[in-house]
């Protein structure tokens, strides 16, 4: 009996609010939303810092024909300062996990594969692209160690690291996850203040019934249960719609757009779509049960 009455308290705040009850369902489902694909744009910055972190390496370009700073002022690189330049990257093992000597021939065919179409290869020779070693290091953070030891030495024209372009990229990443989470916070703050004042309205408009229920002897959780289930449920309305939609996202975008187009890298996987949705589930029925819970203490008064 008390169950039924508990329900049939619910279903009659629903009806009362359908309006405003609609409201919530749809703004915890943005916000909901919002949140979960910040959160799967994190995982997938760090999928990709992982995947291409591991591939970095350290170019150490040497003097050639075009070469103009210092350090190549007595022209081209020479055979014995090239094998000194091999043999001191090899003497930092294990910092340095592989080193791999690229000749300018084998530069120039890089080049016209990648550019093959481009105008700009008919204007490009083998004697105008660098040759080059390119060393992978065992941790990518310590570039510097190369970098010094190299920057400035005779035949070495230019020390670049492509890590410093991959955080570039990083960054632009991260700028748009922080952006989603900002405004996921906002959307999940609205959602707050939309359950408080749904609830505050559904109070007000069934006074008389609780003011029944309390001369009764009925006891404060049995009366603000059925407001504190209106929230939860209109939250888990809302918390499905999201999921559902960072399901489409994976799906349409993801596996259908993005998987196909960049096949050079690595995109999250459904696992992480679980662990986002859990997440957001939680996340959305808590808010909105505490907002509720607190509301109700402070307007609930009979």
């Amino acid at each position: 009996m008390r169950v039924r009455f508990v329900l049939g308290e619910v279903m009659t705040g629903i009806r009362r609010n359908l309006t405003m009850t609609v409201a919530v369902v749809i703004t915890v489902a943005v916000s909901l939303a919002l949140f979960g694909a910040g959160l799967m744009v994190r995982s997938q910055v760090d999928l990709m810092k992982d995947y291409w972190y591991d591939k970095v390496q350290v170019s150490i370009y040497l003097c050639g024909n075009t070469s103009e700073v210092i350090s190549c002022a007595q022209g081209p690189v020479t055979q014995a300062q090239r094998e000194e330049i091999r043999a001191d990257l090899q003497s930092l093992q294990p910092l340095v996990e592989e080193v791999y000597y690229e000749s300018s021939a084998e530069a120039f065919q890089r080049f016209s594969d990648q550019f093959r179409d481009a105008p700009i290869l008919s204007s490009i020779s083998a004697e105008d692209l660098p040759e080059s070693f390119r060393v992978k290091l065992s941790d990518p953070t310590k570039y510097d160690v190369v970098a010094s030891a190299f920057i400035g030495r005779p035949g070495v024209d230019s020390v670049n690291d492509q890590r410093r372009v991959l955080d570039t990229l990083f960054a632009i990443l991260n700028g748009f996850q922080t952006g989603a989470l900002v405004i996921a916070a906002l959307m999940l703050l609205a959602t707050v203040l939309l359950v408080a004042n749904t609830i505050r309205v559904a109070a007000f408009s069934r006074r008389r019934e609780t003011g029944i229920m309390r001369l009764v002897g009925a006891s404060n959780f049995y009366i603000q249960l059925p407001f504190l289930l209106e929230a939860a449920l209109a939250a888990t309305l809302g918390a499905l719609v999201a999921i559902g939609l960072l399901a489409l996202l994976k799906a349409i975008l993801v596996d259908g757009v993005l998987t196909p187009s960049f096949q050079f890298t690595n995109f999250v996987g459904w696992d992480v779509v679980a662990q986002v949705s859990a997440i957001v589930f939680v996340t959305g029925v808590a808010l909105a049960s505490v907002a509720a819970l607190v509301t109700l203490r402070r307007y609930l008064r009979v």
